[in-house]
């Protein structure tokens, strides 16, 4: 009895509580604590007198409390079940799981209590939440998962693994992965891949395996070892992904960014990547390299006659020429357009290449078969050596480039060597660009006149207008130094213009003072041309501002012009004749000449070149005669430039040429000088 006495003593049952590990709490009907023990507290953070006949309700979120109350009531009035998993809220607003259990209790004026038992399961839940994702994520991953166990045996692979490999679970499991092998990897790749896995336990790579279909596919691998406690392996873990469409692109992007479209060469961002590998062996093997550029000559005109299909066909005939004159440590590359690079590396001397060079000259003379027409090409070559012309590869190129431009100089389908003097020459064409920039602004220019004699009646009738460079500290520069430049760098067109409206100013003043019909003549480079169209022309519109017809002035073009006239050309020659403006062709002769051009743009007067004045007692004297016929029964005008002597201007009249101008007339004239020789000049009807 005494036992029993004590074991249902209060004390005894707050002891028992008291040591339990498990959260334990009395709840009467109305709700409140009767007890609490110290396990149930600490789930909830509070201490026992926080909780003890406070409401139980007090742990669950707000809106949750009067329902709870109420189930809680019901079990203690109907009996039933009343357990579960909770959500709950600690003291500290910490939100918790926790499962509980309850049951009747002691029952005490006229209704029990609740004694229920609770397990904080948060932590549980966590876990269990977490596989649950882990397991979503294998079944629905985009990337491949293979599981091995610790002796390399396939344990497990997800769906993804199926789609990649096209192997299902049941044909590869307690198989070994290498039955996924290509082949295309050597023993001492996988030997770099298990000393990564052995030390680092990870690897990370590429790989290259085969599906169940036979087809290679590259795959990037990330490989994961899974160790016990003790260190030892449980398992390996590989995920993947199909890169092989990736792959591809990339190579394709890749070619674009480093490979001509057209032949195939490396490009100029490639060409400069190999240019500096080059630089750096020849540097650190104390040998030297050799840069050399090669420019077809003339390609233009297989694009103008042929089309950009032929053109393109004849850069692939072209670098596979320049390919095959080429050793295999040799690149060759294409810059653009119709220019190549070459880099010869581990050379002893610099005139290792001259041989090369002569070679690649020989090659490219022989024909090319271009849509079952035989074309011919030539090839400007410029040389340059590093580091002996230059330790710079920026300078190296310059270099090259003047060296190139040397052999044009020097009549094309040759080579050249750089030479301290084609950088002196080079400096000194970008010091006169620079200058010529300067010019048009700060009024340098003059524009000089030089009569047109009428043969026949020995009267001035022309003019034709030359621009003179007064530079200030070169004095006066003639046009054959400058005018190349201009055309090159574009300041042509701003030049010329000016150069036509000075011209027609004098014009009018001219035509008013001595002659209503006199005519200027003004050079119209293939620039201005090819820059605007005729309607943005603005010195055409100083005719009318001068009240000048159209024919008050003649163009004076050169053959090349209409043997290459693009649309824009040919649109705005005839838009010159349709104002009425003359053409003259000038130095006839020397080019490719054509009896259609003279028919097709209605050309007014043919220039007979001085070289052939010159020859007049050899052959120039049957050419310019041949000249001077076909000009007239085509309805010509004939000029002839560069006569010097009376002998010469008698023999050009006695064969009928129309015009001549040269020295023995006179020399260009500023214009004021040359109002003085209109007004000097006899006049040949006069008694």
């Amino acid at each position: 009895m005494a036992a029993g006495k004590s074991w249902n003593s209060k004390e005894m049952f707050q002891a028992i509580l008291d040591r339990c590990p498990v959260g334990i709490a009395v709840i009467d009907y109305d709700g409140n604590y009767v007890t609490v023990n110290p396990a149930y507290c600490a789930i909830y953070g509070y201490e026992p007198q926080e909780m003890v006949s406070h409401p139980f309700t007090m742990v669950f979120p707000v809106e949750d409390r009067q329902p709870i109350l109420i189930r809680h009531q019901r079990f203690l009035s109907e009996g039933g079940k009343l357990g579960g998993e909770w959500t709950v809220v600690r003291r500290d607003g910490t939100v918790l799981s926790v499962w509980s259990e309850s049951v009747r209790f002691a029952k005490r004026e006229g209704f029990f209590n609740r004694l229920v038992y609770v397990l904080d399961i948060t932590e549980r839940k966590k876990t269990q939440e977490q596989m649950r994702i882990a397991a979503t994520v294998y079944e629905t991953s985009h990337e491949a998962i293979l599981v091995t166990d610790g002796d390399n045996n396939i344990i497990a692979v997800n769906p993804a693994f199926t789609r990649v490999t096209g192997y299902d679970f049941a044909e590869v499991v307690g198989r070994n992965p290498r039955i996924f092998k290509s082949g295309r990897h050597d023993d001492a790749f996988f030997r770099e891949m298990w000393r990564s896995l052995n030390e680092e336990d990870m690897w990370i790579g590429e790989v290259w395996d085969r599906r169940k279909s036979g087809e290679d596919y590259v795959k990037e691998l990330t490989i994961t070892v899974v160790k016990d406690a003790s260190g030892a392996v449980l398992s390996y873990v590989g995920m993947f992904s199909d890169i092989t469409l990736r792959k591809k692109n990339e190579e394709i992007i890749w070619r674009q960014a480093n490979f001509d479209a057209v032949t195939g060469l490396p490009n100029r961002h490639m060409f400069q990547d190999r240019l500096e590998q080059g630089a750096r062996k020849a540097t650190r093997e104390g040998r030297i390299m050799a840069l050399m550029l090669i420019d077809l000559d003339h390609f233009k005109e297989v694009n103008d006659s042929l089309g950009h299909r032929a053109g393109d066909a004849l850069l692939a005939e072209v670098s596979f020429r320049i390919a095959g004159c080429l050793r295999a440590v040799d690149t060759v590359a294409r810059l653009g357009g119709d220019e190549f690079a070459v880099i010869f590396s581990d050379l002893s001397h610099a005139r290792d290449g001259e041989r090369v060079a002569r070679t690649l000259l020989a090659s490219l003379a022989e024909p090319f078969f271009i849509e079952r027409e035989s074309v011919f090409v030539s090839a400007s070559i410029g040389i340059a050596i590093f580091p002996d012309d230059s330790d710079s590869l920026e300078e190296l190129f310059k270099n090259a480039d003047q060296a190139m431009y040397a052999a044009k100089a020097a009549g094309r389908n040759c080579f050249s060597y750089f030479t301290p003097a084609m950088q002196q020459a080079a400096l000194d064409r970008l010091r006169m660009s620079n200058d010529l920039r300067r010019a048009l602004d700060a009024a340098q220019f003059e524009v000089h006149y030089q009569p047109i004699i009428h043969l026949m009646t020995g009267r001035v009738v022309k003019a034709e207008a030359l621009v003179r460079w007064l530079h200030p500290t070169r004095g006066m520069i003639g046009p054959a130094e400058f005018i190349p430049l201009a055309e090159d760098t574009g300041l042509i067109v701003p030049l010329g213009d000016w150069v036509a409206r000075q011209a027609i100013a004098r014009l009018a003043q001219w035509r008013r003072a001595f002659n209503p019909e006199f005519q200027i003549a003004v050079n119209q480079s293939p620039a201005q041309f090819r820059s605007n169209d005729f309607t943005d022309v603005g010195w055409v519109q100083e005719l009318e501002r001068y009240g000048l017809e159209g024919n008050a002035v003649v163009i004076e073009i050169t053959e090349g012009l209409l043997l290459n006239a693009e649309p824009r050309v040919n649109k705005n020659l005839l838009m010159f004749r349709d104002a009425g403006i003359q053409i003259a062709i000038d130095d006839f002769g020397t080019g490719y000449s054509s009896l259609a051009y003279l028919r097709k743009f209605d050309i007014d007067y043919l220039k007979i070149d001085r070289s052939f004045v010159e020859d007049l007692d050899g052959i120039g004297l049957d050419l310019c005669e041949a000249i001077v016929v076909m000009a007239h029964r085509l309805g010509l005008e004939v000029v002839a430039e560069g006569v010097e002597t009376e002998r010469q201007r008698d023999i050009l009249a006695r064969i009928g040429c129309d015009y001549a101008q040269g020295y023995l007339f006179s020399r260009p004239l500023p214009a004021e000088s040359f109002t003085a020789l209109l007004s000097a000049w006899p006049d040949p009807s006069a008694p």
